[in-house]
């Protein structure tokens, strides 16, 4: 049975991705280009956002996961799972990524030519930051592809023994509102003993915080859907609750980065406030999500499949449109109108112009061809 939930979460939360990226060029937090004026309070909602945006996306692809492999076979879903994510991330890194590498190079005085003279020549020489070479935005693919063919083994043999004790032992604590936060045990040590070594970098390569962190939330995904209707009763049941939870713990993990100073005990405190605060949205937003939002549309099917496309094109367009408007004595508000617009409108007019329509070019997006 289709969860329509959960493509609704899924088209939402990468709305947020468009509205998050557009933020990065306003806040006082390292990204590819700034604007001529940085807001410290806008931290708050983008610390916000960022607690809990991409653990729920790695969450739901492994609930994702779950439904490909009722349809397919082991080497048929990797085979699948190949076209849709390693195909639009080379098609991304070879034509949608170096403009926006092209533009803070060229911002920052790096490289003065015009971008035909940075591509193809110059564009996938040396690796980016040194170089030249990116995926960007794009890294969820790689990260999620890994993901996916590491741990078919394991979920091919939990989809063969539905009733093993390791599932039941899931399904009686996922019947308790409380029992939901044992999850948040791995999550703990991964935040408070690993993340101090290995900062995030989306490299793939030495992001060992990263690759431990969110393969156990796409493991977590697949666990959660694997016990079918008694993780929806839970989280619907006790959406408030978990809600309450986030407000609680966010409030909590504010205040604490506020007032004190780094140090051991701040350190640990900080990692249970973190993975306590994240763990608490996730809940609530598939317990709402599960009460008010899963039925089917014709807004649905639409956004369901123009969500991957509008995730490849979006950063790109935010790019180019922030570099005419960077240095305009512009406020926040017009900026940012112009920003999200921007971006909204030129990833839908490039989807419905060129990607959409398009038999032999939507594949190249991660789109099934047209039946």
């Amino acid at each position: 049975m289709r969860r329509y939930d959960l493509d609704w979460l899924r088209v939402l939360v990468f709305g947020l991705l468009i509205f998050y990226h557009v933020g990065m060029f306003f806040v006082p937090w390292g990204w590819h280009i700034k604007n001529n004026v940085e807001y410290s309070w806008l931290r708050y909602p983008m610390l916000f956002l960022n607690q809990w945006r991409l653990p729920i996306l790695f969450v739901i692809s492994g609930m994702g996961t779950y439904y490909a492999l009722n349809k397919r076979t082991g080497p048929q879903f990797s085979m699948e799972r190949i076209k849709r994510l390693f195909l639009p991330l080379v098609v991304g890194m070879l034509i949608i990524v170096p403009p926006q590498v092209y533009i803070e190079k060229f911002s920052a005085g790096q490289f003065l030519g015009s971008y035909f003279d940075f591509w193809p020549s110059k564009a996938f020489i040396g690796v980016y930051p040194e170089g030249n070479m990116s995926w960007h935005h794009l890294w969820f693919l790689p990260y999620l592809l890994l993901f996916s063919l590491a741990l078919l083994p394991v979920f091919l043999y939990l989809r063969k023994h539905p009733g093993n004790r390791f599932l039941l032992r899931i399904k009686n604590k996922v019947a308790s509102k409380y029992g939901l936060f044992w999850l948040i045990i791995p999550l703990y040590f991964f935040e408070s003993l690993l993340e101090p070594f290995f900062n995030i970098t989306h490299a793939l390569i030495g992001d060992w915080f990263a690759i431990v962190n969110y393969a156990t939330l796409f493991f977590y995904g697949f666990l959660l859907i694997s016990v079918k209707e008694q993780f929806w009763k839970t989280v619907t049941e006790h959406r408030r609750f978990y809600l309450i939870c986030g407000i609680v713990g966010f409030t909590l993990f504010l205040g604490l980065i506020m007032t004190f100073e780094d140090s051991i005990w701040e350190h640990f405190v900080e990692a249970f406030l973190k993975v306590f605060n994240l763990w608490s949205w996730i809940l609530a937003l598939f317990g709402y999500a599960a009460r008010y939002l899963n039925k089917q549309s014709k807004a649905l099917a639409y956004s369901n499949e123009a969500v991957y496309p509008f995730y490849i094109l979006h950063q790109t367009i935010t790019i180019i449109t922030a570099y005419f408007i960077m240095d305009l004595p512009w406020g926040l508000l017009p900026k940012f109108l112009i920003l999200t617009i921007a971006t909204f409108g030129g990833s839908y007019i490039i989807y419905e112009t060129c990607i959409r329509r398009w038999r032999l070019i939507r594949p190249f997006f991660g789109l099934k061809k047209p039946k």
